[in-house]
């Protein structure tokens, strides 16, 4: 029941973000929106305001808004997507991947400034150990200092990868320091396969910090943006294959989300914002159908002058549907078989 509550509000909040995005600039920019929905399938709830039907259907992975216009072959009118000025379908486009970001600005400012942070400690010393890795394997125990890795010093954290990558699969001697006593311990690391690294599983120890507002909300932009930088930068190696891709559909996201959502609020909120900045990445990715690729189209009539005709359309996004569907019906497959 935990995980089916965790996966409704999870994906119910990240799409009606989302779509808000897209209604709220498409209103503010003078387009007609007929429909405002979150979900598919039958209407469980709906009701007309002004000239929008706002509607909650019966299955929450997914949503939509109605503009008018916005179907290839729809008449041109002046309140339609296609009757606006091109900077204006551009930013309705855009505005909902930005709301994907701006949401973990929120989720982390909030928990930021409620919470605290902690900080890793820049020091070689043993924080938490991942059971069946090499460092438990090994002997190492919470809060050892590691000294010396094959005989060479160490004085930061840094130091404890950078000499485990330098030193590869062969077995290193770990000199640490255990309350007033030095071990000599013998280490393997792991071979990851998919981040090409070599792995030992610990973790620094860190030390809680409060925030204030100001600071709370820098960190919060932040932390949005190294790990948005990192889901770019994963991205582009999964594409350059140089690393393999993890694919989770809907059900191995619903499952992750009943399980954070056991350990608690905070860590259910910090997975919410990692999959709302996973979503608006992953939104502005150019293929067809995607916002990011639909935004391409708009570049490429910009630099020709006028629109696309409607039958090209049609084929873009057609071709768009059929690869989210594949890779849906992949990611799902991957989830019940795994």
């Amino acid at each position: 029941m935990l995980t089916i509550l965790a996966a409704i509000v999870l994906f119910g909040v990240l799409i009606t973000v989302h779509e808000l995005g897209h209604f709220l600039v498409a209103k503010g920019t003078g387009m007609l929106v007929t429909e405002f929905s979150i979900g598919f399938g039958p209407k469980l709830i709906q009701r007309k305001i002004g000239e929008t039907l706002y509607s909650l259907r019966l299955c929450p992975l997914g949503g939509y808004n109605r503009i008018a216009g916005m179907e290839p072959g729809e008449p041109v009118t002046p309140r339609g997507f296609n009757g606006r000025p091109l900077w204006a379908r551009m930013l309705v486009i855009l505005a909902g991947p930005f709301m994907n970001f701006l949401l973990p600005v929120v989720i982390f400012f909030g928990v930021f400034a409620t919470s605290g942070l902690d900080i890793p400690v820049d020091k070689p010393v043993a924080g938490s150990l991942m059971a069946g890795y090499p460092a438990v394997e090994a002997g190492l125990q919470e809060g050892d200092t590691i000294l010396r890795i094959n005989g060479q010093p160490l004085t930061r954290w840094k130091d404890i990868n950078s000499l485990v990558q330098a030193n590869g699969p062969v077995p290193a001697k770990l000199l640490v320091q255990r309350g007033d006593r030095q071990l000599e311990l013998t280490l393997k690391p792991q071979y990851d396969g998919q981040s090409g690294r070599f792995l030992i599983g610990i973790k620094p120890p860190v030390e809680h910090r409060e925030l204030g507002v100001g600071e709370s909300l820098k960190t919060a932009v932040t932390s949005v943006w190294r790990i948005s930088t990192a889901m770019v930068d994963g991205l582009r190696k999964i594409v350059t294959g140089k690393v393999n891709a993890e694919i989770s559909g809907p059900i191995g996201v619903a499952h992750m989300a009943g399980d954070v959502a056991a350990q608690g609020v905070i860590p259910y909120l910090e997975f919410m914002a990692f999959l709302s900045l996973n979503l608006a990445v992953l939104n502005l990715v150019p293929i067809p159908a995607l916002d990011g690729g639909q935004f391409l189209v708009l570049v490429v009539e910009g630099l020709l002058g006028h629109a696309l005709a409607p039958r090209a359309k049609e084929l873009i996004q057609l071709v768009g549907v059929a690869c989210i569907i594949a890779l849906t019906l992949f990611a799902t497959m991957h989830d019940l078989l795994h």
